[in-house]
């Protein structure tokens, strides 16, 4: 063959080549993505109760992987939802597996098309992978929060991708920031209004709910807004849950194992608020969940959530530490000191 024939044969194998590349789907390597569950302030007392960042776009085959850093506990939860309804959310010690498994947890790591439920199960630390086998718009929950949701979104592998990893990381630490920002704000809003309400009113935590693209943040102040006030024998202190989301405890004496319902001493007034009297210093009273009534529910006394008020009379001196049996670990705890 000569010179001019070579290279003419060579130009057309190239070519062939060129063709080939361009009209066979080439093979996407799959990857690990990852998230953050939820992001906390140095003392506990602010969480930001989001997944983070709260919308991630993946392909079809890909994994992702959700961190836990916090002292609060989230679960990440993909539910059952190739059905319409969608599955309900069950309890968070229940989870994908009716308490069968321990949080009702599946495997680490899951895979999830839509068509069973996969649950990391209550963590404060370590990580949860799921795989995405098949493309499609999943919604992602925490059993523990309602209001901090998100989406994954997953393409098929020859669709581009809108943003990489770098570019989430960014998101999830500036949503993360926020979040946390407007905890601070919050805190003097919650001091003021105790103000406002009267020398013996308290603020038991305080909230924000925000809704995102993907799904909503929240956020919540784990504290006890005064949470140190001096009384005179006979005054009656008021708790006011001000977090739209999350439920609290006004808890004196012995911790109980199930912090909801409310101890038995403890009584409903006629305005919807709960009640009780405390007149020794050996006296245990709990007021079960203190929280936000879902804005349907216009029937207090019948609703077994919703109250949003407590109060106590105090007939005896003494100094009465009290805690929030859901979040004292957090530091959410206070003080009465009643004097003659």
């Amino acid at each position: 063959m000569n010179i001019v024939g070579s290279s003419r044969f060579l130009g057309i194998f190239n070519s062939i080549l060129l063709l080939v590349a361009v009209t066979v789907p080439q093979l996407v390597e799959a990857k690990t993505w990852q998230a953050a569950v939820g992001a906390q302030s140095h003392d506990l007392g602010r969480q930001a109760l989001a997944f983070l960042p709260n919308d991630v776009w993946v392909h079809a085959g890909d994994s992702l992987t959700w961190t836990f850093s916090t002292n609060e506990i989230h679960t990440v939860t993909f539910l059952k939802q190739d059905v319409t309804p969608q599955q309900i959310r069950p309890a968070n010690t229940v989870g994908c597996t009716g308490g069968l498994a321990p949080d009702g947890r599946t495997a680490d790591p899951s895979s999830f098309n839509g068509s069973a439920c996969v649950n990391s199960g209550r963590q404060t630390s370590g990580s949860y992978t799921v795989t995405f086998p098949t493309a499609g718009n999943f919604k992602l929950v925490c059993l523990v929060h309602a209001n901090m949701t998100g989406t994954v979104h997953v393409l098929n592998p020859s669709a581009p991708l809108p943003y990489d990893q770098a570019y989430y990381d960014f998101v999830a630490n500036r949503q993360a920031n926020a979040l946390l920002s407007d905890g601070a704000g919050l805190l003097g809003q919650a001091t003021f209004t105790a103000e406002q309400a009267g020398a013996n009113a308290i603020s038991a935590g305080i909230g924000e709910a925000i809704a995102t693209g993907g799904g909503s943040n929240s956020l919540s102040v784990m504290r006890f807004l005064r949470d140190t006030i001096i009384i005179r024998t006979g005054d009656t202190v008021e708790w006011t849950n001000l977090d739209p989301v999350t439920p609290h405890t006004i808890t004196f004496g012995q911790e109980p194992s199930n912090p909801n319902p409310p101890s038995i001493n403890v009584s409903l007034a006629p305005d919807g608020a709960r009640q009780a009297t405390i007149g020794s210093l050996n006296d245990s009273v709990n007021s079960g969940f203190i929280q936000a009534a879902p804005q349907d529910r216009t029937n207090l006394a019948q609703a077994p959530l919703g109250v949003t008020r407590f109060r106590v009379t105090f007939t005896t001196p003494g100094t009465f530490n009290y805690i929030c049996a859901l979040h004292d670990g957090l530091g959410m705890v206070g003080k009465i000191i009643v004097r003659p």
